[in-house]
């Protein structure tokens, strides 16, 4: 069994500006590909886990969505570094036109995509963390069976205004970025 840190895409490892239709749109947030290096020696596999919810509101096709995720993959090879397997949900529970308009049991919170990625990749789940900068991650993650790293970046500093301190203490812990989110992880290794 394989340790993972499962990491959400937008506000994590690129900055998050909307619904991303264009690859032109990507923009890396500093660290985070050295992040996701020190995680990769330490032993960690990556699978990107994130919510897409723009095919769901008929923003974009999923095979666009695929065009855009296949971009983002080569932009972070490039950069030297890599993600072990992609996940995503196109659903939305309100605002989802025809087959995507759906309660299902991979958009986070639900863990779906968490399980889909442990099940293909023999993923560990009691020695693997979810980081996220949207409450959502921080529930997904939970829900799994692994401890979860909420991020200040992205939409982070909103997320934190709205919770309680009670809420808030379920994140195993909150971060500035990934990169400290990564030293937070790799202290616990001891």
């Amino acid at each position: 069994m394989k340790k993972a840190v499962f990491l959400d895409r937008d506000g994590t490892i690129n900055e998050d500006v909307g619904h991303i239709t264009d690859p032109q749109m990507f923009e890396l947030i500093p660290g985070s590909i050295d992040a996701m290096n020190r995680l990769r020696v330490a032993g960690y596999i990556l699978p990107l886990i994130t919510n897409q919810a723009g095919v769901g509101r008929g923003l974009m096709t999923e095979q666009h969505l695929q065009t855009v995720l296949y971009a983002f993959v080569r932009l972070i090879e490039a950069a030297g570094t890599k993600v072990d397997g992609v996940y995503y949900c196109p659903h939305h529970p309100e605002e989802g036109i025809g087959v995507y308009k759906q309660e299902c049991g991979c958009r986070k919170p639900a863990p779906g995509m968490l399980e889909k990625a442990t099940e293909d990749l023999g993923i560990d789940l009691s020695v693997s963390y979810m980081v996220g900068d949207h409450w959502t991650d921080v529930l997904a993650g939970n829900a799994a069976g692994c401890r979860s790293i909420l991020l200040r970046t992205g939409h982070g500093p909103r997320e934190i205004a709205k919770l309680t301190e009670e809420e808030l203490s379920v994140a195993a812990y909150i971060a500035d970025d990934l990169a400290e989110a990564v030293d937070w992880i790799l202290e616990q290794e001891g």
